[in-house]
C-alpha cells in the first residue's frame, strides 16, 4: 500500500533543512545594515570603539540575565520554528538569541547616537 503524502512529507523536511538558518542570517545581515550605517555616519563603533564594546557587552550581559532568569522562572521557554538552528547555549537558550540581542543592544545603541547628532545640529 503506498501512501502519497509521504513524498510531500519527505519534501518538506527537505526544505526545511534549506531554512535552519533563516532567521540567524536575517539577523547577521541586519547587523551588517547596522555596521555599513554605524561606518558611514561614524556613531558608534566607528565613532569611539573602546566605549561602544564596553556598552554592548554591559547591556548584553543585562538581557542576557533576564533571559536566564525568565528561563528559570518558567516564563521563557524555547520556541518552535523550522527557521531556527538547533544550537543551544543553555536549556532553552538558542544561539540566534545571542545574536538577536547583541542586534537589539547594537540598534539601540545607533539610534541614540543618530538622535543624539541630528539633536545636536539645531
Amino acid at each position: 500500500m503506498q501512501y502519497p503524502f509521504l513524498g510531500a512529507i519527505n519534501e518538506l523536511g527537505k526544505r526545511e533543512v534549506k531554512v535552519k538558518f533563516v532567521y540567524l542570517a536575517s539577523i547577521l545581515f541586519s547587523f551588517a545594515g547596522m555596521l555599513f550605517l554605524d561606518y558611514k555616519y561614524q556613531l558608534a563603533f566607528f565613532y569611539n570603539r573602546r566605549q561602544t564594546l564596553l556598552t554592548l557587552v554591559c547591556g548584553l550581559a543585562v538581557f542576557l540575565l533576564w533571559d536566564i532568569l525568565g528561563i528559570g522562572l518558567g516564563i521563557f521557554f524555547e520556541g518552535q520554528s523550522p527557521y531556527i538552528t538547533d544550537l543551544m547555549l543553555a536549556p532553552h537558550l538558542p544561539l540566534e538569541e545571542l545574536f538577536f540581542l547583541s542586534f537589539l543592544c547594537y540598534f539601540t545603541l545607533i539610534v541614540y547616537r543618530a538622535v543624539e547628532k541630528l539633536c545636536s545640529r539645531t
